[in-house]
């Protein structure tokens, strides 16, 4: 039976006001449906609040990566998985560093029992996706479907991920997760050339972001509903909707950054401090609208260091063709258009002259005016800074 964590997002209980019982009552409805109604669920995830519920999440999570509930493979046992294994060692060292991704409080036996849970989900999916390679912070990412969905469940659904979603993350070497951040600086220049010239400036590079890509932001934000979220937002979009968030939290920041003394240890140490007090639906919102305004297609030129094909995010079709009624961008262009329509100055916001600061302004405003209006994903530029140690994961 998967364990149920307790609400972490604030709503809870009887509590809900009348929109977020309406929310629920749609997310069971497309729950409900035969079939089920996989796009009316991504569009829950996506708009304001997510999930609202871990308990809701045990039932969508799995639909979002078409993952059978109902046939789960048993857990081998953990001594099984153990022994001569490669990956052990190190993963054993990553998990017990992790005590800060439990919930405060927790009885310290309770913690210890879910840490060996944790260790064994990733032998498992290791051992049965040989291809697969690990690296430090997946277990960032693997701990928040465990205190979610418990064991068994989140075993199904990290192999599932881990062979899609994160599988460039996984291979024997960084090229394919340094093509991802090679997309960051793209969407940044498209929207304010004046922060994208700074940093260039600066050479910093997009080595801050690695972390917030590799773990879905897991290892850097310290409220757990705020993962959540974030995990709601990401399972429903596109595999490089992160690289499109981690763009507008710099896009956010854009005063302290051209604030920040023009070098790179500054403005790498400045980036790197994410704040914890993120508008974090704004934030969702915004990065929806560039994906749809900028698309990876249209970005790849710049970003391009090797053959796409090679990439998870060029492969995304063949995942989405096998998930029924799991048609994402659709879901997102078609509500990005619903609140586009009526807004006259739409052109003139997505031909920004490279220097034009007003045009730039006018595409942060249109971002705000549409709000929830279109989600979904992006990637990076990096830029290896050799000439002093970066501290990836404090």
């Amino acid at each position: 039976m998967a364990r149920r964590s307790p609400p972490r997002n604030g709503v809870g209980g009887h509590d809900f006001d009348s929109k977020k019982k309406r929310k629920v009552a749609e997310i069971y409805q497309a729950l409900n449906s035969d079939p089920i109604d996989v796009a009316a669920l991504r569009r829950m995830a996506i708009s304001e609040g997510g999930l609202l519920t871990d308990e809701i999440r045990c039932k969508v999570w799995p639909k979002l990566l078409s993952v059978n509930t109902d046939d789960l493979p048993p857990l081998p046992a953990g001594k099984e998985l153990r022994e001569d294994n490669k990956d052990y060692q190190q993963v054993l060292l990553d998990v017990r560093r992790s005590l800060r991704r439990f919930p405060p409080g927790m009885p310290d036996d309770q913690r210890e029992g879910l840490q060996e849970e944790l260790i064994d989900i990733i032998l498992h999916v290791l051992k049965r996706n040989p291809q697969l390679h690990y690296y430090q912070g997946y277990h960032d990412i693997v701990v928040t479907f465990l205190l979610v969905v418990g064991d068994r469940l989140a075993t199904a659904l990290v192999e599932k991920l881990s062979t899609h979603h994160l599988r460039d993350f996984m291979d024997p070497t960084m090229d394919n997760t340094k093509h991802i951040l090679n997309y960051l600086m793209p969407i940044i220049d498209q929207v304010n050339p004046e922060v994208h010239d700074f940093m260039q400036s600066a050479e910093v590079g997009t080595i801050f972001a690695l972390s917030w890509l590799i773990t879905w932001f897991g290892h850097v934000l310290s409220d757990f509903r705020h993962v959540v979220r974030l995990y709601d937002f990401f399972l429903a979009c596109h595999p490089l909707m992160p690289i499109y968030f981690a763009a507008v939290i710099v896009l956010y920041r854009e005063q302290e950054v051209l604030d920040c003394e023009c070098d790179m240890a500054s403005v790498h140490h400045l980036l790197s401090q994410i704040p914890q007090d993120l508008p974090y639906e704004t934030l969702i919102s915004r990065a929806g609208d560039l994906f749809v305004q900028f698309p990876p297609s249209e970005l790849a030129r710049e970003a391009a260091q090797q053959q796409a094909e090679r990439t998870a995010a060029s492969t995304f079709k063949d995942f989405e063709l096998a998930s029924v009624q799991q048609r994402p961008d659709t879901v997102l262009r078609q509500r990005f258009r619903e609140r586009l329509r009526g807004e006259e100055r739409t052109k003139s916001v997505l031909t920004k002259p490279r220097t034009n600061r007003f045009v730039k302004l006018a595409v942060m405003g249109l971002t705000v005016a549409l709000g929830a209006a279109a989600l979904a994903v992006v990637k990076s530029a990096l830029e290896w800074a050799p000439k002093f140690e970066l501290q990836i994961f404090p």
